[in-house]
């Protein structure tokens, strides 16, 4: 523990000081510094520190006195010490309220007490004082490096820390997601997907309002779904970038300034350091293992194996069993942008932020294949997830609905507004079929993505895989060009939706009446539109061979010309 003022108070050379305001804080109020301090204070008065005066600038001048008493009080100091007897000789009633309001320690002192005994005294106390803190430091740096040597894992080194800072802490890596998720309840972990999710943690850009520069590095985040406000302590690599953040939740009712005592930034530092270690040795670690189960599936995917033996060995390594039937499933998260830039704060990245998010995705997808007791295999590139799914009795689409709904509804709870577009392969049964079954997933998610379809599985999809391919021949290229091409022209230039009119003319079998209401025109109106539409397309919409071919060039337009713009 540190000097407190009634330590300082205990004191021979004191014996004869009276507290005239604050007694009972005494104990509480901790000492750092003394100095001798007249007229003007301005801001040499430091946090935590003992002031001396006579009063000498005040010239009897009651208010002056007051002012100066009012600047020690916000300066934050420890206690005001008044020499009594030639410019002061009694402490006013203003000033004696005021410092009970602010719950301040006045101590009056004889006049033949000298300054520089009680400075000397004080020197010597906060001498010993550091040095019981020095030890106390070195024995908590000594026990985290015997962790550290000794191999524990990380749930000992945080229950160490915690213990020592009788306060509530957390680790995560460098996207705010939780390290060691056993030390805390289900109810907890919710909370704390929140706070990543709506960009309260980790704050990314320091805000320096402190200036003590023990704590100056730590930044306090208040409004979080957490019952406490969190300091949060950057986890740095050599190059200076943070590789995770250490938060401890501040105890109810508790300031960060009067929580974070000299003792407490010397375990958070020790803290750091340790962790970082710890951290480097483990990153190193599971991002090879993430990296070669990650290459793997993905090399799976796209044919790069010569031989079945060749895969079977690998998989053998990595934990993967290839002998079971999958299907594959590949998705992404279609609206990230906007689910940003309307729930988190600023001050965060896009980039950081969505990284996070893919990360509880992932966890999200591994929980539920878990859940189900089904095998998996999965991969991500850049934003599109790639899995393998154990399927066993049930029809491939019955159990991939169970899973994604499971998915769907558990991201739903994180992130409200999300939307999961999926595509769906067939069921693999020989060992050829991992990268078909991965190549008609993504033919299906990209029909599917198009078509504004959440779930799109490859063998509905016959009549747009004709149309895709369609799409490639010069021919019906050269169809497209004389046909789609003037009519999104016009489009442009007089802002008509004519090909929202053909569309819905054809859907109600060309009766005008009924499209005409639909589309909230008057009769005469569509009428204009329909002969506009044939004189831009050279087609008449009376001929059937005519009404077919514009249906088939706008159906092939649309599945393989639309501007999308999704990672698939």
């Amino acid at each position: 523990m540190g000097l407190t003022v009634e330590e300082v108070l205990r004191e021979e050379l004191l014996i004869d000081a009276k507290v005239v305001t604050g007694k009972l804080l005494t104990s509480k109020k901790d000492v750092q510094w003394i100095s001798v301090i007249e007229l003007p204070v301005e801001n040499f008065v430091r946090k935590n520190e003992i002031v001396l005066t006579t009063a000498i600038g005040c010239k009897n001048d009651p208010d002056l006195f007051i002012e100066f008493v009012k600047d020690v009080i916000e300066s934050k100091a420890a206690a005001l010490m008044i020499a009594l007897g030639r410019f002061i000789y009694d402490i006013p009633k203003e000033v004696i309220d005021m410092a009970k309001q602010h719950d301040f320690v006045i101590i009056v002192l004889p006049w033949e007490i000298r300054f520089a005994n009680i400075v000397e005294t004080v020197m010597l106390q906060l001498t010993d004082a550091g040095s019981e803190e020095r030890k106390r430091s070195e024995r908590v740096q000594q026990k985290l490096l015997n962790l550290i040597l000794a191999e524990h894992d990380l749930n000992h080194i945080l229950s160490f820390i915690q213990e020592e800072m009788e306060a509530t802490i957390y680790l995560s890596d460098r996207y705010g997601n939780l390290f060691d998720r056993e030390l805390y309840t289900e109810q907890v972990q919710e909370r704390w997907k929140q706070n990543v999710v709506n960009g309260k943690v980790p704050r990314q850009q320091t805000v320096q309002n402190n200036n003590d520069p023990l704590i100056q590095k730590f930044d306090l985040i208040e409004e979080t779904q957490s019952e406490h406000a969190l300091v949060q302590i950057p986890i740095l690599q050599v190059s200076g970038e943070p590789q995770g953040y250490l938060f401890v939740s501040l105890p109810e009712g508790e300031e960060k300034e009067s929580f974070l005592t000299t003792n407490r930034v010397h375990i958070i530092e020790h803290a750091a350091t340790t962790i970082a270690l710890w951290l480097s040795k483990r990153n190193a670690i599971e991002e090879t293992k993430i990296r070669l189960r990650s290459d793997f599936v993905d090399e799976l995917a796209k044919g790069y194996f010569q031989s079945y033996e060749e895969a079977v060995s690998r998989a053998g390594l990595l934990g993967y069993e290839l002998h079971n039937e999958y299907v594959c499933i590949v998705g992404f998260a279609e609206n990230m942008g906007r689910i940003f830039e309307r729930r988190v704060q600023e001050g965060h990245t896009f980039e950081s932020w969505k990284k996070s998010m893919h990360r509880y995705i992932e966890e999200e997808i591994i929980y539920a294949a878990t859940t189900l007791e089904r095998q998996w295999l999965l991969t991500r590139n850049e934003e599109v997830f790639l899995i393998y799914l154990q399927v066993e009795h049930q029809t491939d689409h019955e159990y991939a609905t169970d899973f994604l709904d499971m998915i769907d509804r558990r991201l739903q709870h994180l992130l409200p507004d999300i939307e999961m577009i999926w595509g769906l392969g067939k069921r693999v049964k020989h060992f050829s079929d991992y990268h078909v079954s991965y190549q008609q997933a993504r033919t299906a998610l990209k029909i599917g993505y198009r078509k504004e379809k959440r779930r799109t599985w490859y063998d509905q999809t016959g009549l747009d895989r004709i149309l895709l391919n369609l799409y490639e021949f010069d021919d019906m290229q050269e169809m497209m060009k004389n046909t789609i091409t003037p009519l999104i022209k016009y489009e442009a230039e007089r802002q008509m939706d004519l090909i929202g009119t053909f569309t819905a003319f054809h859907q109600y079998r060309g009766n005008v009446s009924q499209t005409a209401r639909s589309l909230h025109l008057h009769r005469q109106s569509l009428l204009y539109r329909l002969r506009k539409i044939e004189s831009l397309t050279g087609l008449s919409l009376n001929n059937s061979d005519h009404l077919f071919l514009l249906e088939l060039c706008l159906k092939t337009w649309k599945i393989g010309n639309e501007d999308m713009d999704a990672p698939y």
